[in-house]
């Protein structure tokens, strides 16, 4: 199990710099974040198997962003997750060759086009989501709720600030 070195500040640490001035609390969120990213990586490729044997693990997040907030321009996803247009271009080409994403007519611009889910993608996904959440809930069911909320407005907190 990875365990802290420093406790941060709320735990009892200090603002303490090594001899060399590198700042504890950064070195400990360069830390955490690394193990959590490495974790996330495998976890999105499961999942990605889960909802398609075929689809790409970068291509879940699309999913998770096309299920949360509805019809998007590729443009506006690929500003989202700070890819290039043809990253993004590519991703939607293989979701769609997999039946999980629809493009439609954007009637605000007619040159432009929505991507959405499907209905067989937002089944897929849903499904695979559902059981992810589940798995969230039996590991944090020592947590307290209001933690995990904290949590997840500190990391949305961390994605806005580090997305913009």
């Amino acid at each position: 199990m990875h365990q802290t070195t420093t406790p941060p500040p709320e735990e009892g640490g200090t603002d303490q710099r090594t001899a060399s001035g590198e700042d504890h609390p950064f070195l400990a969120l360069e830390r955490e974040l690394s193990v959590f990213l490495r974790r996330a990586r495998a976890s999105s490729g499961e999942m990605a198997r889960e909802v398609h044997p075929e689809l790409e693990p970068a291509a879940y997040g699309l999913l998770v962003r096309l299920a949360d907030a509805g019809r998007q321009r590729a443009t506006d996803l690929a500003a989202y997750f700070g890819v290039g247009k043809a990253t993004m271009s590519r991703q939607l080409r293989a979701l769609g060759e997999l039946g999980l994403v629809t493009r439609t007519p954007d009637p605000a611009d007619g040159r432009a086009s929505l991507v959405a889910l499907t209905e067989e993608g937002h089944a897929r996904f849903s499904r695979v989501r559902d059981a992810r959440r589940g798995q969230y809930m039996r590991k944090l069911a020592d947590w307290d709720r209001g933690e995990i909320g904290e949590l997840a407005r500190l990391l949305h907190r961390l994605n806005t600030t580090l997305g913009g």
